[in-house]
């Protein structure tokens, strides 16, 4: 059973639906990151695991538990989200110790003063206390402890956020675009700390962005939503390299991937304006031949482009060029040298192994192919 299961959830708000029957399992110790463009329906299925929003139809089972009809409190969940929701005038161990005195303090136990006077209040703030330092060693915290939020930066604040869900020793972690507010530079150094506290935790983990690259870099699995649908979940390589759906392929990867109109006769034999691709398809009929901008490159015989502009990456180039028979609009990535002799306005042909190629139908689902024959001839 998985750490996280959650089965037919539908949600709509009125006469618009928001989640359509979404179904998604996260395995004990693993870490899916859901992504999607905003208005998917990302952060309501989030809230729905949380307790905060109720599903209209499905069900969701944490740690082979039903949670549907169970409070936020009673899930055994941590959530982390985008806004830190710290306390302003408590301080970094006060807050971090929140949920922690909620669990094992009584009512009058949490009194400031009287409460440290009852018998056997002292010995439960003292084991808080090491387990609050204990969660805030590996994130650099301890010499902030004693600071209140006001006095930190955003970053440190997230780290904060981050102690207070780990110290709880949850069932499972959902963390709704914890990195939005960071710089890139902080929001790199923060997805790293966040992979090592669930390594540590080794608990189900459920991650919500919008951000590509968090997804790829940081997850053992990728779901990509759009519409309130899970169109697919697989490994960041596989969502990568081998999309299901031409949405998917269109929404994972910068730049984006290229997409030419194609066609296959009723023998498979695929064309781009009428010229061979190399590829034979298990179909026929319209089609959409996809291909990352790695696998173009210059060729003497491939598909005739105008090159628009060029951009200089450093330790890359990005070709910009537009295909002469449609004018579709089509990016190559390649090596910093091979800028020599290319200049806007100038025609050129871009070849690729059939190999690299992704074909999908009329309908956005990927069509299985196999090279036909060598780079795409002239």
């Amino acid at each position: 059973m998985a750490g996280i299961t959650i089965t037919g959830v539908v949600k709509g708000f009125g006469a618009t639906p928001v989640l359509r029957g979404v179904s998604l399992a996260v395995e004990p110790g693993e870490f899916v990151a859901l992504v999607g463009p905003s208005g998917c329906g990302k952060t309501t299925l989030m809230r729905i695991i949380a307790g905060i929003e109720t599903a209209d139809a499905g069900e969701i089972v944490i740690n082979e538990r039903a949670v549907t009809r169970l409070r936020p409190a009673e899930r055994d969940i941590a959530m982390v989200f985008q806004s830190y929701a710290l306390y302003p005038h408590l301080t970094v161990r006060e807050n971090i110790a929140v949920p922690l005195a909620m669990r094992r303090l009584s009512v009058l136990e949490r009194l400031p003063l009287l409460g440290r006077l009852l018998p056997g209040a002292r010995r439960k703030r003292a084991s808080i206390g090491d387990e609050v330092r204990r969660a805030a060693a590996p994130l650099g915290l301890e010499p902030l402890l004693d600071r209140r939020p006001g006095q930190l930066s955003g970053g440190q604040r997230q780290r904060v956020a981050l102690a207070r869900a780990v110290v709880r020793r949850p069932a499972a972690f959902l963390m709704d675009e914890p990195l939005s507010n960071l710089d890139a530079a902080l929001r790199v150094q923060t997805r790293r700390e966040i992979v090592d506290i669930h390594r540590a935790a080794g608990v189900a983990t459920l991650y919500v962005t919008h951000d590509q690259a968090e997804a790829l870099t940081m997850a053992d699995k990728v779901a990509v939503m759009m519409g309130g649908e899970l169109l697919q979940v697989a490994t960041p390589e596989a969502i990568y390299a081998d999309p299901a759906d031409l949405r998917v392929a269109g929404f994972i990867g910068s730049p984006r991937i290229n997409t030419l109109a194609a066609e296959a006769d009723a023998e498979g034999r695929v064309r781009v304006a009428g010229v061979p691709a190399g590829l034979r398809a298990e179909a026929c009929g319209a089609l959409t031949l996809a291909l990352r901008p790695e696998a173009l490159r210059p060729a003497a015989k491939g598909l005739p482009v105008a090159i628009e502009h060029l951009e200089f990456l450093g330790d890359g180039l990005l070709l910009h060029a537009r295909h002469v028979p449609d004018g579709a609009a089509l990016v190559a990535r390649l090596e910093p040298e091979a800028r020599e002799g290319l200049q806007p306005g100038a025609a050129l042909r871009l070849g690729f192994a059939p190999g690299r190629a992704l074909l999908f139908g009329a309908d956005g689902r990927r069509v299985a192919a196999r090279a036909d024959a060598g780079l795409v001839p002239a």
